[in-house]
């Protein structure tokens, strides 16, 4: 069973909440149902900056889950996939999460991405098409489970910085470091500039 949230203003990004049964004893959480989740459109899990109307030739699917657990302050992104939707269910902690959509800029000429903010908390869930660049600090210790529809071999991960100005993501201030700057991987520190991310897909779809 899920809960429904309130609506995206980005088209194809989709919240919800998992229902959970507890006692004295633990509880329980059904996290994904194919029934309940429906037919994935292709297009939400297939972007091509040359074609936007590309398919892959099989009906996407999910074929890979993963679990990420970050220490509070932590900040992972902004990633962004051609070929993957995400489903995203927070399992445990409280995710401030960002999404930044792309795809107005890639294919309408937009001169500024549409962005989008949610803090979600254990068992709210969000759905992420391919298009829409992503990312979340950790609020407080997080354990995060996502399922994607391409496995992973490195080739589909892009993203730009996490404070380019150009996105002005509203990240909260971390208070777990001296300066409230986050915590970031190597990956993350060097990503590049929204405008260098920008080139490459329209110059490499």
């Amino acid at each position: 069973m899920t809960l429904e949230r309130p609506a995206s203003a980005l088209p194809g990004v989709r919240y919800g909440a998992v229902a959970r049964y507890a006692d004295d004893r633990g509880a329980f959480r059904e996290l994904w149902r194919a029934s309940q989740f429906g037919a994935i459109a292709p297009a939400d899990a297939h972007t091509a900056p040359s074609d936007a109307d590309a398919a892959p030739e099989a009906a996407p699917a999910f074929v890979q889950a993963n679990l990420s657990s970050s220490a509070p302050g932590v900040l992972r992104g902004l990633h962004f996939h051609r070929r993957q939707l995400d489903y995203w269910v927070v399992a445990s902690g409280r995710a401030f999460v960002a999404l930044v959509d792309l795809r107005p800029m890639l294919y309408d000429g937009a001169p500024a991405p549409s962005v989008e903010t949610r803090e979600l908390v254990a068992d709210e869930w969000v759905v992420i098409p391919s298009g829409v660049a992503h990312g979340f600090l950790a609020m407080g210790p997080l354990e995060l489970l996502y399922l994607v529809t391409n496995e992973y071999d490195g080739s589909d991960e892009l993203g730009f910085a996490w404070d380019d100005p150009a996105a002005a993501v509203p990240w909260p201030a971390v208070l777990e470091s001296a300066d409230g700057r986050p915590i970031l991987s190597d990956r993350d520190q060097s990503n590049p500039s929204l405008a260098d991310l920008l080139g490459r897909l329209r110059h490499d779809p």
